[in-house]
């Protein structure tokens, strides 16, 4: 409380990581231009967003969406985090038409999301991030039935990568890479 060095800490870190997802969205922007033709038209038409918050669990986040597209019935949201003290993630965020566009590729590409060490959410509340056991399992504990299984049973989708925070220093070019892995399985 008498030491106003820590929050300055906080603060520099918090403007450092939004830069860091700044650039991130940067390179996905470009990677949009070149491959519009992956996503749906209405998807990509609305600007990405860098959301800011102090309490997911106590701690304080960012979070780009970008493509997105949240209405009541359907989402497609392709969402970059910070977590502070946790991880950054790239997730891969399905529900309503896009959920049942998507939902055989996904299913197709189980190979490719085992390999690649990808989690998908078991949590029947979507709005959940963290990477506990009640609310994401690593696709690899799944058989190939048990995930299209799990994909076509559930109202959405959420398949994410998490990246250690030890790796700031090479993270925009891993993250964007993500991305791009992700768009990938959508075709």
């Amino acid at each position: 409380m008498n030491n106003p060095e820590w929050i300055l800490t906080k603060n520099n870190i918090i403007k450092k990581a939004q830069e860091l997802l700044g650039a991130v969205q940067e390179n996905i922007s470009d990677y949009i231009k070149t491959n519009a033709k992956i996503f749906p038209a209405e998807v990509i038409i609305i600007s990405s967003k860098i959301s800011k918050g102090e309490n997911y669990l106590g701690l304080p986040w960012l979070m780009l969406d970008y493509p997105r597209y949240f209405d009541k019935e359907n989402i497609f949201a392709i969402r970059t985090m910070f977590w502070w003290g946790n991880f950054f993630s790239t997730t891969l965020h399905l529900s309503g038409k896009y959920k049942e566009l998507y939902s055989k590729n996904m299913i197709n590409n189980f190979e490719e999301l085992k390999k690649n060490e990808f989690y998908t959410c078991v949590n029947e509340d979507q709005w959940h991030h963290h990477l506990e056991n009640e609310n994401y399992k690593p696709v690899k504990e799944f058989s190939v039935a048990g995930f299209g299984n799990h994909i076509c049973e559930r109202s959405f989708i959420k398949l994410t990568k998490k990246l250690s925070l030890s790796q700031w220093d090479s993270a925009i070019q891993i993250l964007s890479d993500e991305f791009v892995q992700i768009t990938k399985w959508l075709n």
